[in-house]
């Protein structure tokens, strides 16, 4: 098996074709792997034809805003695909995201019904498909983001139709060393995960899937027996261009003071508590029940700088102790350094007061994580419900 040599940084696994990972390869450096998120894609129009609205939609007008307005076909008697069934659902509904109505006319097909025109954007789940084409259904039932009932529509226009896919930037794998491939492996498909390799060769931290072919492959700069991959697609969610200056930290023996994590801004404070999460060290027992925490607050000015800071508070520079709601629920439980109940002094709690407010939050580049902002309040009871006496100073 290839050792990850003197440079090598990153490896590449195949963690797909077998009972056990394979490693394809180590390489020196991956052009492609750190890419600034595009803009955002703009708002669409949606049209909900014949609509029998109830709840907040019933008292909608051109102007009024809603935070989600999710469609659900009512399919037809044994027509319901038996892969669109989970339990929470069916795989195809659609959510449209920070919607605003902008007009409200009696239907032209529905005697009785009115057609409402939204402005929005679609929540777009690319594990469960991109939404081209309708699914079979006589109508449609809406609902809110707490599941409020919205009524029904007959139809829509705007939601399912053809989108042009996001650009991806193609993958180089510099000083590459192949492992596990053939002697030719120019037009190969590749499909591998990507982790970071640490100073010593230990590989403990994922930075990302790879599936792409196999453009060309030439001598690398790097050393004689190295190589140069090009591959014609790219990482499936590139990581920000800033985050390498923090896989370098880490590579460098991790963050040896609190804090700085706040020089980043939210989209790289939430890359901080991943590789916090990947580091962090699952032998060390939890501090024994009654243990008293200090978080700084001086910059929890949003939810993933608290993530940083209570991560901190625990575990110490670089600590992990959630990521989100459910990673933060996790923690709470035990196994992640802190046993329950336990005391959390949380200084300058002004910061998120004012900051963690209500509102709608629009901030992350991926539609997928738009919704309520989570405020003061909110991580308050959570951790009232798992015994933890929070002192707000």
């Amino acid at each position: 098996m290839t050792t990850a040599g003197s440079g090598a940084r990153w490896s590449l696994q195949d963690i797909y074709t077998s009972a056990e990972s394979m490693t394809l390869g180590v390489c020196h450096d991956v052009e492609g792997l750190f890419v600034d998120p595009g803009p955002l894609p703009p708002p669409e129009i949606f049209t909900l034809l014949g609509c029998d609205p109830a709840g907040p939609l019933l008292d909608a007008h051109a102007g009024t805003w809603l935070p989600t307005v999710a469609l659900t076909p009512v399919h037809r008697p044994r027509e319901q695909p038996p892969e669109c069934l989970y339990e929470g659902g069916c795989t195809c509904a659609e959510e449209l995201i920070d919607v605003t109505v902008i007009g409200e006319r009696p239907a032209t097909a529905y005697e009785g019904l009115v057609d409402l025109d939204l402005r929005g954007h679609l929540r777009l789940l690319p594990e469960w498909g991109m939404p081209e084409k309708k699914p079979e259904g006589t109508a449609f039932r809406l609902s809110g983001i707490a599941d409020e009932d919205f009524g029904v529509c007959q139809d829509t226009t705007g939601v399912f139709r053809v989108r042009p896919a996001a650009p991806v930037p193609p993958v180089t794998l510099i000083g590459f060393r192949p492992d596990s491939l053939p002697v030719a492996f120019e037009g190969r498909k590749i499909t591998a995960s990507l982790f970071a390799l640490q100073r010593d060769g230990s590989m403990n931290e994922g930075a990302g899937h790879l599936s792409a072919t196999v453009v060309s492959v030439r001598p690398s700069s790097l050393g004689d027996d190295l190589l140069d991959v090009v591959l014609d697609g790219g990482m499936e969610e590139p990581l920000p261009s800033g985050a390498r200056e923090i896989f370098q930290l880490w590579y460098d023996g991790g963050p040896a003071e609190h804090n700085l994590w706040a020089r980043y801004d939210r989209l790289l404070r939430h890359e901080w508590s991943r590789r916090a999460l990947h580091h962090h060290d699952h032998d060390r027992p939890d501090r024994p029940a009654g243990t008293t925490y200090h978080l700084d607050g001086r910059f929890v000015t949003d939810i993933d700088a608290f993530y940083c800071a209570l991560g901190e508070a625990v575990n110490g520079p670089g600590g992990y102790f959630g990521w989100n709601h459910g990673a933060l629920i996790d923690c709470l439980c035990g196994g992640w350094g802190a046993a329950k109940p336990f005391r959390l002094v949380w200084h300058h709690s002004e910061v998120a007061r004012r900051r963690l407010a209500p509102g709608y939050d629009r901030s992350h580049r991926d539609l997928r994580n738009w919704g309520p902002n989570v405020v003061l309040d909110d991580l308050l009871r959570l951790f009232s419900e798992f015994d933890v006496q929070v002192e707000l100073r």
